[in-house]
């Protein structure tokens, strides 16, 4: 028997039918069909031909990325809802193979013979064309690659094996993530179901059981499929970069990203060195008031004994959710109030379900802009907060599909997090103020303890999974290989093949660089394997996960220029989430008179950490609980 709570989100269902009516639907067969010849055509009519015609080149290529995200996005959507059905799973990797065989062969040369124009070739064409002039910015940061690209018959035999590739491994990855079962008392749960125990239930004993679970479960078959499943993706990886010409494994993200290799050490280095301290001043004011001298891993994320942990209804999630955006911006909150009328959440948590929480924001062809989120929504605060988050990408994508199309709508990585941050803040805010005015410190308290241990998710797990993936890579200078040597036994500055132990060591290890050894303030029984359950979703992405923090301490000393800028603010945050990946993150600060640095980063972690953990300690000596 599973457990569930009653929410009202059982019936929040995503209506797909703007796309297709089923996977057997005879019109998503009609346009695969239609994409592999227009594929083909496109490579007919215009390779050799960009120096002339880009602008006619461009039109054609924005069809076929939109109708291809038309069939990919509803396969992916699809799969989202049922990871076990192999009907759905034939059929996605059938598309898979057909259109990536097609678009290596079709569509490479594009990529490449775009890069490789004559700067007054590109410029004379922007000169006539609205079209190449409206996405210059595209095209210049396409170009950035050109000295890592390879041969054009190598791109395109990439282009044609990538279904038998890292993506295979991760979505059967991702499929066993979900057919995964813990043993729990009398039940069998989903991981969501456990992640929610693990972390929220109020009762520590069964906390630390449910972890107890998760790290036996992921001891199987699991622990050796998500090992092998990274082992491939660092190892492709690896070899793409020496090809490639990559000085370093995090190089192409940063460049992806539109950030400096610079901007990324300052924002390590400042978490590292003034985030960690402050996050572990506030677990020791969290085991104050969890009557605790030592925490276990289970406990990190425990509510304030004093915390409402009643089920937030749907319908009262959506109250807050959408108040919250109207109370910052009525254009954002009428965005949200239409993607839940046209149908465009799923919500609740069924099993087979795809774990964790997300959104996808595409142009299709003939509908322009559309924002689906996928949630599974089981009524606690941090799924309110987790509502507020993804509807938060979901305006963003909204936004910038409307103003910039299919190929400049989405922001990098580093700062995509803007909105859905953004949305979290204004949610708090409006509840805080709530509370406020009826005078309740003690549920301020525990929104302010919930917030801030949200902050630290945000960076510092973000940031401790992103030193993860840096030894897994062998993205460390000598001092740290020594260092890390001497508790591991084995040098990570050799890129290898690492087994799943060596995995669980090095995730220890980096967890503890931040969290403290075991015993100071944490013990960490049972905790060696919960990188496992990451891999699928992140670890795969190469360095993806770093852009959460940045995310984060961006909209942290975004939201501190707000008082000075008054009105004028609003109307320039809608202006930086409509450049969608317009703008680098140098262009995206300027009108804010914001510069990315290790001061700024100081200031976010100031903003997001130092002051609302000052803020936590008055309130927690108003009930006599304090630390020294």
């Amino acid at each position: 028997m599973k457990e569930k709570k009653v929410t009202g989100a059982e019936e929040v269902r995503w209506d797909l039918s703007c796309m297709y009516a089923g996977i057997d639907d005879p019109r998503l067969e009609n346009d695969v069909v239609t994409l592999e010849r227009m594929a083909a055509d496109f490579k007919t009519e215009f390779q050799g031909n960009l120096a002339t015609r880009l602008a006619e080149a461009l039109e054609r290529y924005i069809e076929i990325e939109q109708l291809s995200d038309n069939v990919f996005v509803y396969l992916q959507l699809m799969f989202s809802l049922d990871t076990q059905d192999e009907a759905l799973k034939t059929k996605l990797q059938e598309v898979r193979e057909r259109l990536s065989f097609a678009f290596g062969a079709g569509l490479t040369f594009f990529d490449l013979e775009l890069v490789r124009l004559d700067d007054a070739d590109v410029e004379r064409q922007a000169v006539d064309s609205e079209l190449v002039r409206k996405h210059l910015p595209w095209i210049e940061h396409e170009r950035v690659y050109r000295p890592h690209l390879l041969p054009t018959e190598v791109e395109e035999a990439l282009g044609k094996r990538a279904p038998f590739g890292v993506s295979a491994w991760s979505q059967f990855c991702e499929e066993s993530e979900a057919a995964l079962k813990f043993p729990f008392e009398d039940r069998e749960l989903d991981i969501e179901q456990i992640l929610d125990i693990m972390n929220y239930d109020p009762d520590a004993g069964r906390r630390a059981s449910a972890l107890q679970s998760m790290h036996e479960t992921f001891g199987g078959p699991f622990h050796k499929l998500a090992a092998q499943t990274l082992n491939q993706a660092v190892g492709k990886k690896r070899l793409e970069d020496r090809d490639r010409g990559y000085p370093h494994p995090m190089a192409s993200r940063n460049m992806s990203n539109r950030v400096t290799d610079e901007m990324v050490r300052d924002l390590h280095a400042a978490v590292r060195e003034e985030a960690a301290p402050l996050m572990r001043e506030f677990m020791r004011l969290k085991a104050a008031h969890l009557g605790l001298k030592t925490l276990r891993w289970s406990d990190r994320n425990a509510r304030m004994p004093f915390a409402d942990t009643s089920v937030v209804s749907w319908d009262e999630a959506v109250d807050i959710v959408v108040t919250g955006f109207d109370s910052f911006s009525p254009t954002l909150g009428e965005l949200v109030r239409k993607s839940i009328a046209d149908r465009r959440i799923d919500a609740p948590q069924v099993s087979g379900k795809q774990a964790g929480a997300y959104n996808l924001s595409v142009c299709l062809p003939g509908r322009g802009p559309v924002s689906f989120t996928f949630l599974n929504y089981l009524g606690t605060s941090r799924d309110v907060a987790t509502v507020a988050h993804e509807l938060g990408h979901g305006v963003h994508g909204l936004l910038a599909g409307e103003a910039q199309g299919p190929l400049m709508m989405h922001a990098p990585t580093a700062y995509a997090e803007t909105a859905s941050t953004f949305g979290e803040r204004a949610v708090f805010n409006h509840l805080m103020n709530r509370l406020q005015a009826a005078g309740d410190f003690k549920s301020m308290l525990a929104l302010h303890m919930e917030k801030i241990g949200d902050f630290i998710n945000t960076v510092i797990r973000q940031i401790g999974f992103s030193d993860f993936e840096r030894y897994v890579h062998g993205m460390v200078d000598d001092d740290e290989a020594k260092e890390a040597a001497a508790v591991l036994g084995f040098d990570v500055s050799k890129p290898r093949r690492l087994s799943p132990e060596q995995m669980d060591a090095i995730w220890l290890y980096t967890t503890q660089r931040l969290y403290g050894g075991d015993g100071e303030l944490f013990t960490y029984e049972n905790a060696a394997r919960l990188w496992t359950y990451v891999v699928p979703s992140h670890f795969v992405r190469g360095f993806y996960v770093y852009g959460y923090a940045f995310g984060e301490l961006l909209v942290q000393s975004l939201y501190g220029t707000s008082g000075a800028l008054g009105d004028q603010f609003e109307h320039l945050y809608l202006d930086l989430l409509r450049s969608g990946s317009t703008r680098d993150v140098t262009q995206a600060l300027a009108p804010f008179g914001l510069k990315f640095d290790r001061a700024f980063c100081s200031a976010g972690i100031d903003s997001g950490l130092r002051r609302p953990l000052e803020e936590a300690k008055r309130l927690s000596a108003l009930m006599n609980v304090t630390i020294e």
